[in-house]
């Protein structure tokens, strides 16, 4: 099966699934499938268009940590499900490597991120924009730190600082999909609630 048809496979599957979840109006196990179907979708996309690491992996992390805050559990879950997920097909559906020495910071770094999107009180425009900056950079230092353990830079201080020159003309990638993909979540999410607040009003009046 080719990855493109895989995607829209995906993309389908957050149609039936969210609209069962819907029915049993529990929000949190709506924004879980969505999130993890959407990170593998996006990475198994982003692999077709050639472009390095513009997925938004780490605005979904502090999305979902700053959204399903009800079960604490699952908003760490989710991200870290997508990431495994879309390694598996890499892994056994490709020739690229889902699995490698080092990768388990990338995990790290998810949770990490995950985390810092639990102090999101309100997801104001400028607030949200901040923590998706620092979301990404807090995913881009914990991630390359990983690459820098698994020792193919050795393990010199100077490979250290060659790890991270080298992932610096990434960084730009990885900073573009996390804000395109964050603004899309918070904003969509936003426009949601007061369509719910409206509808609300309109019931009551």
């Amino acid at each position: 099966m080719k990855p493109r048809s895989l995607s829209f496979i995906l993309l389908f599957a957050i149609f039936a699934v969210t609209t069962q979840a819907m029915k049993r109006n529990n929000i949190s196990i709506l924004l879980a499938i969505f999130l993890i179907v959407m990170a593998v979708a996006a990475r198994i996309f982003n692999a077709q268009l050639h472009v390095a690491n513009f997925v938004p992996i780490a605005a979904i992390s502090l999305f979902s940590g700053a959204v399903i805050k009800d079960k604490r559990s699952l908003a760490f879950l989710t991200p870290l499900l997508g990431q495994f997920l879309a390694d598996v097909y890499f892994q056994f559906f490709t020739n690229t490597p889902g699995f490698y020495p080092g990768q388990w910071l990338n995990y790290g770094a998810l949770v990490s991120v995950t985390a810092l999107g639990l102090l999101i009180k309100q997801p104001k425009p400028l607030t949200t924009v901040a923590f998706l900056f620092a979301g990404s950079t807090l995913f881009f230092l914990v991630s390359n730190f990983g690459y820098f353990l698994s020792g193919w830079n050795g393990f010199t201080f100077g490979g250290f600082i060659k790890t991270y020159v080298d992932a610096v003309p990434f960084f730009k990638y990885t900073m573009m999909g996390d804000m395109v993909g964050g603004i899309l979540l918070f904003g969509g999410y936003f426009l949601v609630q007061q369509a719910l607040v409206k509808k609300a009003q309109k019931v009551n009046a």
